[in-house]
């Protein structure tokens, strides 16, 4: 059945920024805000725009991501026409396989996916940000300007435009130039990774940029130049809301914390834009007398008999009483013995923190050597331990020693 807009959703990174958080998983499967996946974003952002078709794009340590998509039933996306697909790379008949070169070569790898519903237009999307947006009115603002490829952009700072693809528009947003991570960055129009393409352009880029054999095979580095060199007309959409790549450790932690604030432009309980999410079937938390909460979100499953205070709590935690944990983010099925503090840090799924254990400690006035100190999935952190800021702990660490 022919689709107006088939969504392709490069979801295959390493997240190599992300350190011991995806030394096990891929990055959008890492788990945030207390009962999501970074996936669960833009895979509900396409069902509440209507947008019923998309294939994910796996690549590195897929199984734990496609056992979380399933058939895509939370998300609504378990169809018979259209739903959601996972596409891994794969090989074809008379040629090597071979891993996606890059975002533009990962679609190319899946033109027979996308032509199976005959769509008008592609939406190309990263598996990676934290935000909500109506897809819908991107997709209107593309035909009413009759665009080859339209390219989501928010307003940065120009300090942070250096750090982003740039679009540099006329007066009527009109993309004349792109440019790389520019030193001296003439607009603080960032790409947000979110294309929409006609798709008859989109597949003659993709041919031509396969075929040449120095390309990046890249969306950034390689599609959109050859487009603007062609002439192409490229449109900016500009984007008010919140938004985040949470590629970093300390983009990850902010939003996380984020999601403490009121105001925080990606509201979880909006009924009318919900976030969709695969959540295991878990008993209610529970605060024993002891307890002291304040400004967290606690999962269903949790046990708190200790202080939390200003953290992110997913389900079957288990903090025990006695034990602190302040400004921290403790991933599925972490156990944090009595008398330990866990501060400013992000411990992740299955990890036990010992007792009298210190997990990292409030910045310093000149912040000098400190960063917020994370411990990878399944680990041991012996008794009477110490873990220093900015710590990135990959292996079990024995009782009283420091790292």
């Amino acid at each position: 059945m022919k689709k107006e807009c088939v969504a392709m959703l490069l979801a295959g990174g390493q997240g190599s920024r992300l350190h011991a958080l995806t030394s096990h998983v891929a990055k959008p499967a890492v788990p945030f805000g207390g009962k999501y996946r970074i996936i669960d974003f833009p895979l509900s952002n396409c069902v509440n725009s209507g947008i019923d078709t998309v294939g994910v794009l796996t690549q590195y340590r897929p199984l734990e991501l496609n056992a979380y998509l399933g058939n895509g039933q939370p998300w609504d996306l378990d169809r018979s026409d259209g739903g959601v697909h996972v596409l891994p790379p794969y090989m074809r008949e008379g040629e090597k396989g071979t891993w996606y070169k890059g975002t533009a070569n990962a679609i190319y790898q899946n033109i027979d996916f996308i032509e199976r519903y005959d769509p008008d237009y592609v939406l190309i999307l990263s598996g990676d940000h934290i935000y909500k947006m109506d897809y819908s009115k991107m997709l209107a603002y593309h035909k009413a300007n009759g665009a080859a490829c339209t390219i989501s952009v928010l307003e940065v700072t120009l300090e942070e435009a250096t750090r982003f693809g740039i679009m540099n528009v006329d007066e009527n947003d009109q993309v004349y130039e792109f440019e790389e991570k520019p030193k001296h960055p003439k607009s603080n129009l960032a790409s947000m990774g979110i294309y929409i393409f006609t798709w008859k352009k989109l597949r003659q880029y993709l041919m031509a940029d396969e075929a040449d054999e120095k390309s990046s095979n890249d969306f950034g580095k390689n599609i959109i130049p050859a487009m603007l060199g062609a002439g192409e007309k490229l449109m900016a959409y500009r984007f008010k809301g919140y938004w985040k790549d949470v590629g970093t450790i300390d983009s990850l932690w902010d939003a996380n914390m984020d999601m403490l604030s009121p105001e925080n432009g990606i509201d979880p309980y909006d009924t009318e834009w919900p976030i969709y999410a695969r959540t295991p079937t878990k008993p209610p938390h529970f605060t024993g007398p002891n307890a002291r909460v304040s400004h967290s979100m606690l999962t269903g499953g949790c046990e708190v008999y200790g202080t939390v205070e200003n953290s992110v709590l997913f389900h079957s935690v288990i903090v025990e009483e006695g034990a602190k944990v302040s400004y921290s983010i403790l991933m599925p099925g972490t156990v944090v013995k009595s008398g330990s503090v866990v501060e400013y840090a992000i411990v992740a799924e299955d990890t036990v923190i010992g007792r009298n254990t210190r997990v990292g400690a409030p910045p310093t006035p000149d912040r000098e050597n400190w960063g917020i100190a994370v411990v990878a999935q399944g680990l041991k952190v012996g008794d009477n331990a110490v873990i220093s800021p900015n710590a990135m702990i990959t292996k079990n660490v024995k009782g009283g020693e420091e790292k």
